[in-house]
């Protein structure tokens, strides 16, 4: 029998025996998911995918790579999406096609013809399911990478300490993807406060080597380059014992241990600028 006969046999079955193969798969299916899914619409989905099933099958035959089974391609990846965005695993989500199998395997591999459409069918089935768990696997990395970037934002928090003074208070290990971050943020509130001096605390990072002051000292520059003076704080004994032995040098930058010894020197300086235009006024 040809492969094109076996296509056709193949077709008439699963038409004729649409809601009987669909209720099974849907039953099988939420199973699965224990409820995590309404049964309205997993009807819905599932019933989407094995109509364009058959009309690819009506419309060229068992290539599952075939322009024909595009539709059925494009529904499969986006149900692998909502499956990884919704939380199911890669296996529970591969198995909504592969459960498909398990239906129709008792009413097509009865006989040896029935037996070797069957196969074929089958193996059409494991590519589709091998592109369900490539497509749920590259959505879970932009997951990832999304929160990655929000978790980043989210830990590196410029806020307003007084008039004209921003605060970047720094906790965890500081790298070159999150001195990025710092230093645009940074920038973009000095522009957007009107602010003349920015105060790093380093109250939070646990060690200081020569990769991280490298990162801050890369801040402090891109800071001045606007216009602002900075101050580095919470330089704790251990660190300043750290930065000794090191030899790593901070050049005419200041530095405090303490937040509030920083504040306290910008605002001594934002006062003495003051007083410094006024006499130049006079």
């Amino acid at each position: 029998m040809t492969t094109e006969s076996n296509s056709r046999i193949l077709t008439e079955r699963l038409t004729a025996e649409r809601d009987a193969f669909l209720s099974q798969w849907a039953r099988m299916v939420g199973t699965e998911v224990q409820g995590r899914l309404s049964t309205v619409e997993l009807e819905r989905e599932l019933g989407e995918l094995y109509d364009a099933v058959v009309a690819a099958l009506t419309a060229g035959g068992l290539d599952g790579r075939g322009e024909h089974f595009r539709e059925v391609r494009s529904l499969l990846i986006e149900l692998s999406r909502n499956r990884a965005r919704q939380g199911f695993t890669p296996t529970e989500t591969a198995r909504c096609v592969f459960a498909l199998k398990e239906v129709l395997e008792p009413a097509l591999a009865a006989d040896e013809n029935g037996a070797r459409t069957y196969l074929q069918f089958a193996r059409l089935l494991d590519d589709l399911g091998l592109l369900t768990t490539e497509a749920y696997v590259r959505t879970r990395e932009e997951i990832i990478s999304s929160q990655a970037e929000q978790l980043l934002e989210l830990s590196t928090p410029v806020v307003q300490l007084w008039k004209g003074v921003v605060g970047v208070p720094l906790v965890g290990t500081l790298d070159s993807a999150r001195t990025q971050v710092v230093m645009e943020k940074l920038l973009q509130n000095l522009v957007d406060s009107d602010s003349t001096h920015a105060i790093i605390d380093i109250t939070g990072v646990p060690t200081v080597d020569t990769q991280v002051a490298q990162h801050l000292l890369k801040t402090v520059v891109a800071a001045r380059m606007m216009g602002a003076q900075c101050i580095i704080s919470g330089i704790r004994p251990q660190i300043a014992q750290t930065i000794v032995a090191l030899g790593i040098e901070f050049g005419d930058i200041p530095t405090n241990a303490s937040l509030s010894d920083a504040l306290r020197r910008a605002l001594k300086e934002i006062a003495q600028d003051a007083e410094d235009d006024v006499r130049g006024l006079l």
